[in-house]
């Protein structure tokens, strides 16, 4: 009777971690929130980044920004535990914004975690950036480098639909791409962020699905307790 109880709460326990971790694994992905800024504006995006990594954690974090469409106003948001470096270069052609010419500007920022406060398993680490002015154009990517303590890097710059390493996108005057990835991070007239589509509904499945495992347990373990009563 004793393997039969404990029957019972296991496979819901089962099904329940199943639904809980759907949404996880649908956007474990360093993305930007908000994903939409007007041209002009001096926008705050936020890099999202989670710790993939089984056996790491993530100790640097590298934001890369565009040459051809500069921001000539780049400002970080201190996070306790990591130090930040706004890297300016020379761009490979002078810009014009607004009046000015432009020959250099911010192109990435690097953000280093001291020791002890690296995002580790199951963590999700927040950098604040102040973007500006936003170019009057389409869309602009911000490729990012994610490191690892075992030395390891994962570059999330991939524009393809169906990328495996998406980078970040920050989309102005073109619709947001809602190919599954990015459009996670998108949002409307700087509304808070809502899943894409496609990542909802694989969520969804996946969390019937542990639902559905759950289930059946408990339907296993009622029957075998009956049988055990019967004989």
């Amino acid at each position: 009777m004793k393997k039969t109880t404990i029957g019972v709460p296991v496979a819901i326990g089962a099904g329940l971690l199943l639904a809980l971790a759907a949404p996880l694994s649908a956007s474990a992905h360093v993305t930007i929130d908000p994903g939409q800024a007007v041209a002009g504006s001096y926008t705050v995006v936020t890099v999202k980044v989670p710790n993939e990594s089984e056996t790491a954690t993530t100790n640097r974090v590298e934001v890369s920004l565009p040459t051809d469409t500069p921001f000539t106003s780049v400002r970080y948001v201190p996070v306790a535990g990591w130090n930040a470096e706004l890297v300016k270069t020379t761009l490979p052609e002078p810009v014009t914004v607004g009046e000015a010419t432009v020959t250099e500007a911010v192109t990435s920022v690097v953000f280093t975690a001291e020791p002890g406060s690296e995002i580790g398993a199951g963590q999700l680490q927040l950098f604040p950036l102040s973007l500006g002015p936003v170019p009057d154009t389409g869309s602009v990517t911000l490729p990012a480098d994610q490191g690892y303590t075992d030395g390891t890097t994962v570059s999330w710059n991939e524009t393809a639909a169906d990328a495996e390493h998406p980078a970040p996108v920050l989309y102005i005057n073109d619709a947001p791409a809602d190919d599954g990835h990015d459009a996670a991070a998108v949002v409307a007239d700087a509304a808070p962020a809502s899943p894409s589509t496609s990542d909802d509904t694989l969520a969804r499945i996946l969390a019937v699905g542990g639902l559905v495992v759950g289930a059946v347990g408990v339907v296993l373990a009622i029957t075998a307790r009956r049988s055990a009563a019967n004989r």
